[in-house]
């Protein structure tokens, strides 16, 4: 056959056949009388094979290689082939979220496309204090798309960079949301803390929403953060989480500060101070606990709680019974 037909046939062009000629991949087995190139059904064959390995990703070279070489191994080939398309895969899904980043942000002109890139790469900086200043500048100067501050926030190990980060999260809106909450079913502990506390920062129904979605989250850390916030914004679901904060000396002042926000409601505040009682009750936990509890108590306006100070300012637990007395002598004073 001859190399115009084989052209037609295998799809290569007969350029292409003559380059794989010159570099030795297949040669025409024969000639025809006028001396034109004859390429055999072997020949063919072979064509075939370098157009496959090719469709792989393998450079001539390795076509060479993989066809020649008696003792060539393809599994450790194809292999190496695995690691760099998922590299470049990675480099090209990391330029597509860049591109994706900018287009979003809507630039004007090429002078807002060259800030909005020096900001990105600032947020991925190595330099603590870079990535802080970008966090800020992302609100006062060069608005950064929320997917970038998102991202940096569930990534960022420097508390003064989350900081920083999560108040210019709050800054944009509650644009992130929908992104921070996939960032609360993440498998690693520390991107679900991360994600509930920015969610703790942006106000809205929407974020107390995912707040009180959280309460129910099987990591108690999420479950704490949760509370912490929602006690503030009002959400009575969040009482039961915030008095075992104070039982189990985690947070205990905070958690103790938004039991108080939540007392300012006269319908939760005997509520609370039951919550609270039925925790004190003697042997149900240590006698810190018992204190902590007691010092709770202090904040939660209503008849149920003067009761039971009354009746812990004589508990047989003497720490107790003088923490009680006192909270009382400051009630009565008021």
């Amino acid at each position: 056959m001859l190399i115009g037909d084989v052209a037609r046939r295998s799809g290569v062009s007969a350029r292409m056949l003559r380059h794989y000629e010159s570099l030795g991949l297949v040669r025409p087995t024969g000639r025809t009388s006028a001396g034109y190139r004859e390429y055999s059904g072997e020949d063919i064959r072979r064509i075939f094979h370098i157009e496959s390995l090719r469709s792989l990703g393998l450079s001539l070279r390795e076509v060479g290689s993989a066809l020649d070489d008696p003792g060539f191994t393809p599994s450790e080939l194809v292999d190496d082939l695995i690691r760099q398309t998922r590299e470049r895969i990675a480099r090209e899904t990391e330029l597509l979220t860049r591109l994706r980043r900018i287009g979003a942000a809507e630039p004007a002109g090429w002078e807002d496309v060259f800030q909005i890139v020096a900001l990105l790469q600032a947020l991925g900086a190595e330099s603590a204090a870079k990535r802080q200043r970008a966090a800020l500048s992302s609100v006062e100067e060069v608005p950064a798309p929320v997917e970038a501050l998102v991202e940096a926030v569930l990534g960022e190990t420097d508390p003064n960079v989350a900081g920083a980060l999560r108040w210019a999260l709050a800054q944009s809106g509650d644009g992130g949301l929908p992104l921070l909450a996939e960032g609360l079913g993440s498998p690693a502990a520390e991107v679900r803390e991360r994600a509930v506390q920015s969610i703790a920062e942006i106000p809205g129904d929407e974020a107390t929403a995912l707040l009180r979605g959280a309460l129910t989250s099987s990591d108690i850390a999420v479950r704490r953060c949760a509370a912490l916030a929602l006690g503030p914004r009002g959400v009575a679901d969040a009482v039961p989480t915030l008095i075992g904060m104070v039982a189990e000396e985690a947070n205990d002042a905070d958690a103790a500060d938004a039991l108080s926000a939540l007392a300012g409601d006269p319908a939760l505040a005997d509520r609370i101070a039951t919550g609270l009682v039925e925790r004190l009750a003697p042997g149900a936990v240590e006698s810190s606990a018992r204190r902590r509890l007691t010092q709770a108590l202090a904040d939660i306006p209503g008849s149920t709680a003067s009761r039971a100070l009354a009746e812990l300012s004589h508990d047989e637990d003497h720490a107790v019974a003088l923490t009680a007395t006192y909270i009382l002598k400051l009630r009565d004073a008021g």
